[in-house]
């Protein structure tokens, strides 16, 4: 705690919230005591209690606006602890705190009541802004009268490995988006990860009706229509039977519309109808039928970037994005690399009944150095060849050859991210490497590509020219 301690200097006290009674229930003596010395100069009145059991015991006495709570206390669960807060006061801001990084505890926390998550070692400036955050929360709902949610139903879900605070995020947000049935909007390069999100939420939300998933850009329109919405008798050649549509056989579960931004512009204002009245007609049909699903829509293309284009429409794309969930590509999650390995060997040890221990520390090593432009699905691919013809119980840089030759072409956009180039690189080759960069991280149009880069339209097509760079 001792960072903690000194990072009390580093904030300003003139603009302390007035006064609220907070209570800290933790079982580590040393956070106990320097989050009520922190508290009581922001000008809080602050309580302490060391187990859930005293917790609870002061929370009747005190009645506090904020509960810091700790997962793991010696004698009750924090869970425990949360669940009893909350039937004593529904409108108590919870905001829970533990030493464990995994994505079940994160999202079990937000389902339940939780009003944030933090991790230990506590961030004094996080802490200070979920705080704040629950006390202007507090204040509205003094203002006005909000429909309370009713607790959600908990199940046991598959991990996602994620430690950084991007995907902190994105697991707080599936939290919360499985109190409810707001559709979702997931975004993210191939291979991040979007499905296995969708079906998360789901899981978590309705798991005991259909997940039924529609990949749009593997349907051709004059199908994908009648896969959406189904179709009468006769509707056209070929129609011999009246067809459910995806939506229809949902029920009350979840339809996933992958790659929604490659379904044609007529499909969309069809699909815009049904989320702004929740039914549709069936091809062919007169009938309306109702929409008792939740849409969760995916995408690898900037959306935003296609509305400006003209190739979506924008009044579907603010109807998609209510619930927003982007997900960083892997080479931005290079601290994830390592437990991925172990968690994607431990799946292809079961899967394919191998005995791989792990990956040798050079492999490893260029593992962390590596684009990873196919991501985890990259990541896992690899794997699944090098274990099927490996004869070791350790894989080694002989176990991927593609990997390699990939890597040490310093052409490919999978190349290795060096640490020092061997040679000091002229201010050309400096300007031609950032201008490929930007190009190949951003879903970008010319005009949008230039203010990235600060030169003008005529200024960029020299430098395409110069460089001999593709840019379509």
């Amino acid at each position: 705690m001792h960072a903690l301690l000194s990072s009390f200097e580093l904030l300003t006290k003139g603009d302390a919230q007035n006064m609220s009674k907070i209570l800290v229930i933790d079982d580590d003596r040393s956070i106990r005591e320097s989050l009520k010395l922190y508290l009581t100069e922001e000008g809080h009145e602050a309580h302490t209690a060391s187990t859930g059991t005293e917790g609870l015991n002061k929370f009747v006495g005190t009645l506090p606006d904020v509960v810091i709570l700790d997962i793991r206390l010696p004698d009750i669960s924090g869970f425990t602890v949360l669940e009893d807060l909350r039937e004593d006061d529904e409108k108590v801001k919870v905001i829970m705190i533990t030493a464990h990084h995994d994505m079940d505890t994160t999202i079990k926390a937000m389902k339940e009541g939780a009003f944030d998550y933090i991790h230990k070692p506590i961030n004094i400036d996080e802490l200070d802004i979920a705080i704040r955050k629950a006390l202007n929360t507090i204040e509205l709902e003094k203002k006005i009268s909000g429909l309370l949610m009713e607790p959600s139903r908990d199940f046991k879900v598959g991990d996602i490995i994620g430690t950084g605070n991007e995907m902190k995020e994105v697991f707080k947000t599936i939290g919360v988006a499985s109190q409810n049935k707001a559709t979702i909007l997931i975004q993210g390069e191939s291979g991040t990860g979007k499905e296995l999100i969708a079906k998360i939420i789901h899981y978590n939300t309705s798991r005991d009706e259909p997940y039924i998933a529609v990949n749009c850009s593997a349907i051709v329109e004059t199908l994908l229509e009648s896969e959406l919405f189904g179709h009468e008798k006769g509707s056209f050649t070929g129609a011999i039977a009246r067809k459910q549509g995806k939506f229809e056989l949902a029920r009350y579960g979840t339809v996933f519309l992958d790659e929604i931004s490659e379904m044609s512009i007529n499909l969309q204002a069809k699909l815009l109808r049904v989320l702004q009245e929740m039914e549709f007609e069936r091809v062919g049909g007169k009938d309306s039928v109702k929409v008792n699903a939740r849409i969760i829509a995916a995408t690898n293309k900037n959306l935003r970037t296609m509305v400006k284009e003209g190739k979506f429409r924008d009044d579907l794309f603010y109807r998609l994005n209510i619930v927003s969930i982007h997900i960083p590509p892997l080479r931005k999650r290079r601290e994830d690399i390592e437990p991925l390995v172990n968690y994607l060997l431990n799946k292809i040890n079961r899967e394919l009944h191998k005995r791989i221990a792990g990956i040798s520390d050079k492999m490893m090593d260029i593992f962390l150095k590596y684009r990873w432009p196919g991501n985890i699905r990259e990541l896992e691919n690899l794997l699944v060849r090098a274990a099927v013809v490996s004869k070791g119980q350790i894989l080694g840089r002989e176990d991927f050859p593609d990997l390699m030759e990939d890597a040490n072409n310093g052409e490919s956009d999978r190349a290795i991210v060096r640490d020092e180039p061997e040679r000091p690189m002229t201010l050309d080759e400096i300007e031609e490497m950032h201008i490929k960069k930007v190009i190949r991280e951003n879903d970008k149009n010319k005009g949008e590509i230039c203010e990235i880069l600060g030169i003008s339209r005529p200024t960029f097509e020299r430098k395409l020219e110069k460089y001999n760079i593709t840019f379509e």
